[in-house]
């Protein structure tokens, strides 16, 4: 009896949903059972191998979102925040395990997803790179050990296609820095700086964003104080690693009870 996790893709069409597609089908514990795409997408009702450019996977796209996720043991969700809180509704009436790398969700989005994962497992996080949730780890520790002296800033860069600022990554290190000084990070954030501004605000985590290019991702965090500044850096240079991360978190999302989970959790971090 095979053993292999069943996994559906959402976004199929989408750099990283081929990316994820291609990483399920490299590994040996996983299946493709299943591809979505919105309705009136060109890729649905095509085989999703050949509408990538190859040979037949035997698994049709298909616009049938509650039918691909019953079917599968896990769905794998990368796509917008309206379609995430869709699909983890759909993954919660049938039970399929929900891993969610999708960026840009509110608060409130945050607390629909809470809610569904009391029927199933829904793994959710900024970045699944096994490097950057060791660096969250890392600003954490290091934003514990300074005091107030050191300003603390995230600097982040991505290609020109991202739509949201700062990155799901700047805030999951925005997050673990604040919760190292043992405040909420609403409360010290500075994401907007133009034209006279006035001093920087003791105690203010700030956020600058870069857009250019084909960057796949790069994340630093700061820690500047007069005469010194630690810099804690990660650079991705390939969109495989969050690809890898998913898939990891997919089959172990699998086995787990209902719950919220992230990849500190997947990780044992």
């Amino acid at each position: 009896m095979s053993q292999e996790t069943k996994i559906a893709i959402a976004g199929a069409s989408g750099r990283m949903g081929q990316m994820l597609i291609k990483t399920v089908l490299d590994n040996d514990a996983t299946v493709l059972s299943g591809a979505i795409e919105r309705a009136g997408h060109d890729w649905v009702g095509q085989d999703v191998g050949q509408a990538m450019g190859g040979q037949s996977l035997g698994v049709i796209v298909s616009d049938d979102a509650a039918k691909v996720i019953a079917d599968a043991d896990v769905l794998i969700d990368f796509t917008a925040p309206a379609a995430t809180l869709a699909f983890a509704d759909l993954a919660s009436t049938s039970g399929t395990a929900h891993v969610i790398g999708t960026t840009g969700l509110s608060d409130e989005d945050i607390e629909s997803l809470n809610a569904f994962a009391a029927k199933t497992a829904i793994v959710r996080a900024g970045n699944m790179s096994l490097g950057v949730n060791l660096l969250v780890q890392l600003t954490k520790k290091v934003s514990a050990a300074l005091g107030e002296d050191f300003d603390i800033e995230v600097i982040e860069a991505h290609h020109h296609h991202k739509v949201d600022a700062p990155s799901g990554t700047a805030l999951m290190l925005g997050e673990a820095a604040a919760e190292g000084r043992g405040v909420d990070l609403k409360d010290v954030s500075d994401r907007g700086r133009d034209g006279i501004t006035g001093a920087r605000k003791r105690g203010d985590i700030g956020f600058a964003v870069v857009r250019g290019g084909d960057i796949v991702g790069e994340h630093d965090v700061m820690f500047a104080a007069p005469g010194e500044r630690i810099v804690l850096r990660h650079l991705a240079t390939d969109r495989k690693i969050f690809s890898r991360g998913a898939i990891t978190a997919a089959i172990w999302a699998a086995k787990q009870k209902p719950g919220a989970y992230d990849m500190m959790d997947v990780l044992g971090l």
